[in-house]
């Protein structure tokens, strides 16, 4: 059994001035609880003699007590473990400075030195792979469009694969200084796989802000940890 308290309710005078105002303005755990008891025990002061409150009553009102201390404890305690993620990923990729990583783009930077008999280096490409592939090409294009060297990678297991062109066209000659395109088309038994090209790029800097920690790419821009497949 149980009594509703009016707040225009002689007998119940006691509980409104009891609870006043913060009982309807108390928000945190220890706030609720007090004004919960003091409500439990104007009740019971008051209830019908010959209809008392029956024990699973008193117990279901016990355990809301139980249940909004619980929830604000459960809030603190989520609130820490989020605050020791975000420093633990601030830790991790504070790391990856001056690490290359690769990442979802088609990008690929190719230079030579000027020195006599000096080579074209590139930056490296990739390819993930949700599903295991029999025949993998990389098509490699040059600021107009243009093929310049394709290349035939053969099968590849699920996952993340890296490659270096060695930065010479299809005639043999070495590509100019620059950035070019490369397209991966992927296939298992003639059917059409979804192949994600990766390009490389250099963690210059961590920027960490309210929404999480991202990485200074310089001239690519910024990205999340998330995005990174590989790191070189």
């Amino acid at each position: 059994m149980s009594i509703a308290v009016k707040m225009n309710d002689p007998g119940t005078t006691g509980v409104n001035d009891a609870t006043g105002k913060n009982s309807l303005t108390g928000s945190n755990a220890a706030d609720l609880q007090s004004s919960f008891l003091t409500l439990l025990v104007a009740q019971l002061k008051n209830q019908d003699p010959t209809n008392p409150l029956q024990n699973n009553e008193l117990t279901t009102q016990l355990a809301q007590i139980s249940t909004v201390s619980g929830i604000e404890k459960l809030n603190t305690t989520l609130g820490s473990i989020s605050g020791q993620i975000d420093n633990s990923q601030s830790l991790q990729a504070s790391t990856l400075i001056g690490h290359g990583v690769m990442i979802p783009g088609t990008t690929i930077l190719t230079g030579k030195g000027t020195e006599e008999g000096a080579k074209t280096t590139t930056t490296p490409f990739g390819v993930e792979l949700q599903q295991p592939a029999d025949k993998v090409t990389a098509t490699i294009t040059d600021k107009d469009g243009k093929v310049v060297r394709t290349i035939d990678i053969g099968g590849l297991k699920a996952g993340v694969h890296t490659f270096t062109w060695d930065g010479t066209m299809t005639d043999g000659t070495d590509a100019p200084s620059g950035s070019y395109n490369v397209s991966i088309a992927a296939s298992n038994g003639g059917t059409q796989l979804v192949a994600q090209p990766l390009q490389f790029a250099l963690v210059q800097g961590v920027i960490r802000s309210n929404g999480g920690n991202t990485l200074d790419l310089g001239t690519y821009g910024t990205t999340t940890l998330d995005e990174v497949r590989q790191i070189i």
